[in-house]
């Protein structure tokens, strides 16, 4: 019988599958069946602080209806106020309380404080991690890309002053060095890194001549760009790697961990096939790891990183060269 057991953000996981952040976590009972079919952790849906302030403004704006039109009295009700991060502050503690497996909560903000303010409360909610999910497109002409990386170190930096839990960082593959992004954050506090986080595109119809958005699921042909960067840097970091998007049965599973991966999240193939498919991407891993020979995962994780494989330049440039050099 293989081990899958593995540690992640230096929380012990039963094996490296991991729920990524998404809609799985909307439901408790959803949540108790992805820990049924076996995921080691799962990764709470994120609270968005860009959501709060638009609820907030709806609100207001709801109860400002006909507040000009009024006879005599105005002090019959109480003053209303908008929850904010409380009412996902009470799905995570209900969520805590309904499942064992380690659970990792995520937040994404826009103001320099509520990162830290999001953070803290988050983690009083009993959630064994948190996952920072920087998430902003930069439109400022005039703004240097050093900046926009000088923002998320002092976001880490805040996070990490304010919270005593293991921090994971979902990062844009759109930096211009994202190795050394990744240093920077482990000087900074960071426990790990998630690569990497799926923008959602918006599209055009030419019909209609409008924008259209709509939720598009994972391929396993993205999985390649998550892969090269954590096989590039395997070996190179003492930060955590999760692979995240393309993941979509038990042997890109393996190749990921062949590539140096900690943990592999998923989220496309079990809203595309039930959460119970994490079973079957078990039941995959572990044919493979013994048809190979292995007993744990530590037996061949990185073993196709950059560090160990037969040809480290294939994960550089000297691979595009090749393949156009081969085409006639």
């Amino acid at each position: 019988m293989v081990d899958f057991a593995t540690t992640y953000l230096g929380i012990p996981l039963k094996n490296p599958l991991v729920v990524a952040a998404s809609s799985i976590s909307n439901h408790v009972d959803t949540v108790k069946q992805a820990e049924e079919a076996g995921a080691g952790a799962l990764v709470i849906r994120s609270v968005f602080e860009e959501q709060i302030q638009f609820d907030q403004l709806r609100m207001e704006e709801s109860l400002n209806i006909g507040a000009e039109s009024f006879a005599e009295a105005l002090t019959y009700f109480p003053k209303v106020e908008h929850g904010g991060l409380k009412e996902h502050l009470m799905w995570v503690e209900k969520t805590r309380a309904a499942v064992k497996m380690p659970l990792f909560a995520s937040l994404n903000a826009v103001s320099p404080g509520a990162w830290a303010s999001y953070a803290k409360q988050l983690a009083e909610t009993g959630v064994n991690g948190l996952e920072v999910n920087f998430y902003a497109v930069a439109t400022d002409l005039k703004r240097p890309g050093n900046d926009i990386e000088r923002a998320l170190y002092e976001v880490v930096e805040s996070v990490r002053a304010e919270v005593a839990l293991p921090i994971a960082v979902k990062l844009s593959p759109f930096y211009t060095s994202v190795v050394n992004v990744v240093s920077e954050l482990e000087k900074r506090g960071a426990n790990g890194v998630v690569l990497f986080n799926r923008f959602l595109q918006p599209d055009i119809d030419p019909d209609t001549e409008t924008l259209v958005s709509q939720m598009v699921l994972s391929t396993p042909d993205e999985m390649r760009i998550p892969l090269r960067w954590i096989a590039l840097l395997y070996g190179r970091t003492g930060l955590d790697l999760a692979l995240s998007t393309g993941a979509h049965t038990g042997k890109d599973a393996v190749k990921a961990l062949l590539a140096g991966a900690t943990v592999v999240q998923m989220a496309a193939a079990l809203l595309k096939n039930g959460v119970h498919y994490l079973s079957t991407m078990l039941i995959q891993m572990q044919g493979w790891m013994e048809e190979h020979g292995y007993q744990s995962i530590a037996d061949f994780r990185g073993n196709v990183s950059q560090k160990n494989c037969d040809d480290p330049f294939a994960f550089e440039r000297a691979q595009y060269v090749r393949l156009l050099l081969s085409q006639k």
